[in-house]
């Protein structure tokens, strides 16, 4: 017995003759019962029949020409034939069950979603997909994209439904109406969840999209353009015009007899269902911090190539990055750091902080012994880098290492050249200087990806060691982000004061290694 009552019968009428499915008359009806969706459509055709042809109510003639479901006798009527008029009008008495045929056709509202794209052999195909994909994972989420005509087809059955209500002295507002989306989902939901062994959970991070399309009535959707002409805007990321939100605008606005001039009730029924453009998996991505020293002064930070043509065999981020693509069964990856060094510059102390972002992995849990091995796996691999305090981490948590960064401090030693032979005592007063402020105009090196600039930064103490008559030890805390060979040599004069002003002599820098980067991120490990 489906949860519908006396004043329902005008509008599952007009539902039904309009080409409605047995799904779309509930939904406009406002039933919410989720067990009433669950049923067949075979079966909701015949509680359907039922609720109009009980004692009270007998089924009015419907025309031969526009029939969505045949009416044929169960095999325990008592009457043996159907009695036609002249005018090929079929006459049902109360005691028949109306049943869906075999070829059913298409609900003029949900264009086939509600019906055989939400049965079990349909959630049986998603399934498949998804198990194909070789995904690891113990909740899904499932979402689903629907052609933007059918907002147009509801807003149609909903200006009758509302007109049929309004005879029977009802008041129907389009919020009333169930969601086509949130029946769908009643349908799917638990099939989903049977099949596939897991929840179904909004929250989760695996997610399962199926995208429908419905090419024959594309062009539902065009009348609105003229009539509604600043919703549709073109736009670079979309295809087309007549997105989901641009439709629901346009219905917003439109009054209903400018609709109904365009889109009346009754439209044809459409010769197939929706088609499935897309069975998509995906996984949200997971993120790996942790710290690594670069001992090299020939390996970039990043794959360094240069108008398609590769420069350097290796990085720092695919020494670390292809062992976890592996584990994780990524494609793809995102590598960040607190700041970069030249791939002359080795990278010392406890290291620099980093963060991948590992894009769309097939697999996300790992015990924390199992990334322990991978990162000593990682330091085994080569004696170019070595990572330390490998972990997985949150989203947000990546924010600490950008927090501030600017603010933050790092130390260096360098070998510096003077042109000017030298003298112990000629360097101590550098030792004195405290929080000294220099400006930096986008150094020429960098000029190519950084915008030009000039940038206040501050040395804030340098201590000093003898070598030679033409070479000593500099070692300088600084502020983050400060070019540190560039306050050395000059850059012809961008950097100012410098090294060589301060000193009156020209001076070079031969070799620069980061000592420290202190960002208190991430956490330490015991090792």
């Amino acid at each position: 017995m489906l949860p519908l009552i006396e004043k329902d019968k005008a509008v599952v009428q007009a539902l039904l003759r309009a080409g409605s499915c047995p799904r779309c008359v509930l939904r406009f009806c406002c039933v919410g019962n989720q067990a009433s969706y669950r049923l067949s459509c075979k079966e909701l055709f015949i509680e359907l029949h039922k609720f109009l042809n009980d004692d009270e109510c007998k089924s009015e003639p419907m025309e031969n020409d526009q029939p969505l479901y045949k009416k044929i006798k169960l095999e325990d009527c008592e009457n043996n034939d159907m009695d036609s008029d002249k005018n090929g009008t079929t006459k049902v008495p109360s005691s028949e069950h109306v049943v869906p045929d075999v070829g059913i056709r298409t609900c003029t509202v949900c264009l086939g979603v509600l019906q055989d794209l939400c049965e079990k052999d349909f959630v049986k195909k998603v399934c498949g997909k998804v198990e194909s994909a070789g995904y690891h994972f113990s909740s899904l989420v499932f979402s689903v994209s629907l052609p933007p005509q059918l907002l147009v087809r509801e807003h149609a059955t909903w200006l009758l439904v509302k007109q049929e209500a309004g005879q029977q002295g009802s008041f129907l507002t389009k919020g009333d109406i169930l969601q086509l989306k949130e029946v769908y989902k009643w349908i799917t939901h638990p099939l989903l969840s049977e099949k596939l062994g897991v929840p179904v959970d909004a929250k989760s991070l695996f997610e399962v999209s199926v995208v429908f399309a419905h090419p024959e009535t594309d062009g539902d959707c065009h009348f609105l353009a003229t009539v509604c002409r600043d919703c549709f805007r073109p736009t670079k990321n979309k295809q087309s015009i007549f997105t989901r939100m641009a439709v629901v605008k346009a219905l917003e606005k439109i009054k209903d007899d400018d609709f109904l001039e365009q889109f009346p009730y009754q439209f044809e029924a459409p010769k197939g269902s929706c088609i499935v453009q897309e069975i998509h998996c995906t996984h949200n991505s997971v993120y790996v911090a942790g710290r690594y020293n670069k001992f090299s002064r020939t390996l970039p930070q990043t794959p360094w190539v240069i108008d398609g043509e590769r420069k350097m065999e290796s990085s720092v981020e695919e020494l670390i990055g292809e062992p976890l693509k592996k584990m994780f069964e990524v494609d793809n990856l995102n590598f960040s750091s607190s700041g970069r060094e030249d791939v002359d510059v080795r990278a010392l102390g406890n290291g620099r902080p980093f963060a991948i972002e590992l894009l769309n992995p097939r697999r996300t849990s790992f015990l924390q012994q199992e990334i322990k091995e991978l990162q000593q796996k990682i330091n085994n691999s080569t004696d170019k880098i070595r990572v330390r305090d490998l972990q997985i981490v949150t989203r947000e948590a990546i924010g600490h290492m950008k927090e501030g960064e600017e603010e933050k401090t790092k130390s260096y030693s360098a070998l510096i050249w003077t042109e000017k032979a030298i003298e112990r005592n000629d360097i101590d007063f550098l030792q004195n200087i405290k929080d000294l402020k220099i400006d930096q105009k986008t150094p020429l090196r960098v000029l190519h990806r950084r915008p030009l600039a000039v940038r206040t930064r501050i040395i804030h103490n340098m201590k000093v060691e003898y070598v030679d008559q033409h070479h000593f030890h500099l070692y300088l805390k600084t502020q983050a982000g400060s070019y540190v060979k560039e306050f050395v040599h000059g850059d012809f004069g961008r950097t100012k004061p410098n090294l060589g002003m301060l000193m009156n002599t020209t001076t070079d820098i031969l070799e620069l290694d980061v000592e420290s980067v202190d960002v208190d991120w991430p956490p330490k490990l015991d090792e």
